[in-house]
């Protein structure tokens, strides 16, 4: 009668024995610099796929009107008082704290917050929108870089948060964003605090139940225009 152990490690060895034959892996398919492509051939429905797979909810539209009003619509969803919008220069150019305060909303800039009431104003918000710097298809992530005017408790401490997003902002894979990085991290231009938000915050610290919006937002929608 063979043994169990004898067995399993036999199996293990054919295996392994199997995987490390020469020549038994297909090349991938090149794409610049970097071979692996982690997005397939549609990254706007993969990073959907992924965000939804994760919590997030995706919302792709049309164009930069669209974008104002679905924001508008996720904003009266959560029957929000109070809104904290970030800077840059697509999120400027959609004109939200005129729209969301003819909604009868106390919104606030984030720059125009004094550093010495910011821990207030930041944690009274319902909702923290922003832009993004990139979004990464294979696992439906948002990254941000801090700034002054867009600091990362923007989308960290609303229990909501709503990020605008370009077609041109998305990259396949994190190779894609370890690449896009590369020109600042050489010129030591890089921010000083980088997020990749994957989804609503979630921990499953107690009892090993999984838990979301403990650390940070416990919705996160991602509004992307694919023109």
């Amino acid at each position: 009668m063979t043994n169990p152990r004898d067995a399993f490690l036999q199996s293990v060895r054919q295996a392994v024995a199997a995987g490390n034959r020469a020549g038994s892996a297909p090349a991938l398919p090149e794409r610049g610099v970097t071979g692996y492509q982690g997005a397939g051939a549609d990254p706007v429905a993969r990073f959907c796929d992924e965000l939804t797979a994760v919590g997030g909810q995706a919302h792709v539209v049309a164009d930069h009107a669209a974008a104002r009003a679905r924001v508008v619509e996720l904003v009266q969803a959560t029957k929000a008082r109070r809104a904290l919008v970030g800077r840059g220069p697509f999120l400027d150019a959609l004109g939200l704290p005129e729209a969301l305060r003819r909604l009868d909303l106390d919104v606030t800039p984030a720059d125009a917050v004094p550093p010495d009431s910011a821990r207030d104003a930041y944690f009274a918000a319902d909702v923290g929108i922003t832009g993004v710097d990139f979004l990464v298809a294979e696992t439906g992530t948002v990254v941000l870089f801090a700034r002054p005017h867009e600091p990362r408790s923007v989308s960290l401490l609303p229990p909501v948060h709503i990020a605008v997003a370009e077609r041109r902002q998305l990259l396949p894979d994190l190779f894609d964003l370890f690449a896009a990085l590369a020109p600042d991290a050489a010129a030591g231009a890089l921010p000083s605090c980088l997020a990749l938000i994957t989804g609503p915050s979630k921990t499953g610290d107690i009892e090993l139940r999984l838990v979301t919006g403990v650390h940070g937002p416990g919705e996160v929608h991602v509004v992307l225009v694919a023109s």
